[in-house]
């Protein structure tokens, strides 16, 4: 629940930042801050990881990156309590069904939560515009989905990696994110100098994710991957608290229900009982 906690503010963090600097300067940043972050705690934490383990991590590295990469830029352009929550359900969902083909099985709660969080990602999506018309995917929601479904794939492949690996497979994690993030950004001859004014932003959001990152793998550890997966996509309660306490953001009745609902929706999807 604390690395939840620690997502939710580094995703407000990235996607205010992403608001006022280049996308990509922003993530690459942010993940150059938490990689400095691990390799200080790395000497006093023991591990023995294998060539496997590297790879696993290098593998979420990289769907890390993209998936990070298109949430601020949803976050960005569109509303943070809607793109949040819609990225969070479908991110809790992959590990969650990668679980049940591993032999997890799935209980009559995470069922029904499942179908509420279809239901929420559809009440999310749609909003009523000036002109009084409805409209299907909004800003960002694209975006936001596309970006649930990669970081799904990340904390699958996170917590893939054997337990004596320790953050070995986080740190070939971070590293792999940087350089690919880097090459993308040097060949779409981007700037990586952030403006002034986000830099604290954009190294507060990097120790938190990483923060996050860290206490993910060792929850994933202790347990199942689908349930340590959903119990961390619960982030969305303090993205959108701080959406609407620093920014004023307005949802419309519609979009609250969905918020609500793909909280409960996670929830149920992480009962065990």
């Amino acid at each position: 629940m604390i690395a939840a906690v620690a997502y939710g503010a580094a995703d407000f963090c990235g996607g205010l930042a992403s608001r006022r600097t280049a996308i990509l300067a922003v993530v690459v940043l942010s993940q150059l801050a938490g990689l400095v972050v691990l390799l200080v705690v790395r000497p006093f934490i023991p591990a023995h990881a294998v060539l496997s383990d590297e790879l696993w991590g290098a593998l979420a590295g990289i769907c890390g990156g993209i998936g990070i990469a298109l949430l601020y830029h949803a976050l960005a352009i569109g509303k943070m309590g809607v793109v949040s929550p819609i990225t969070a359900v479908l991110a809790a969902a992959v590990p969650l069904v990668v679980g049940v083909v591993r032999g997890e099985h799935l209980t009559p709660l995470q069922a029904l939560g499942i179908g509420i969080a279809l239901v929420a990602i559809v009440l999310i999506s749609v909003s009523t515009e000036e002109s009084g018309t409805r409209e299907i995917a909004t800003a960002g929601v694209r975006e936001a989905i596309l970006s649930g479904l990669v970081l799904g794939a990340f904390y699958v492949f996170l917590a893939l990696p054997h337990r004596r690996a320790g953050l070995d497979p986080l740190l070939a994690a971070r590293a792999a994110s940087v350089m690919m993030l880097a090459l993308v950004a040097f060949a779409a001859r981007t700037t990586l100098r952030p403006q002034r004014a986000s830099i604290g932003l954009i190294v507060l959001g990097g120790v938190l994710d990483m923060s996050a990152n860290a206490l993910y793998v060792a929850a994933a550890y202790a347990g199942y991957i689908s349930i340590a997966a959903v119990l961390t996509s619960l982030y969305p309660a303090s993205t959108v608290v701080l959406a609407r306490v620093v920014l004023r953001e307005r949802l419309q009745r519609s979009q609250w229900a969905g918020v609500l609902l793909a909280l409960v929706g996670v929830g149920l999807i992480a009962a065990r009982v």
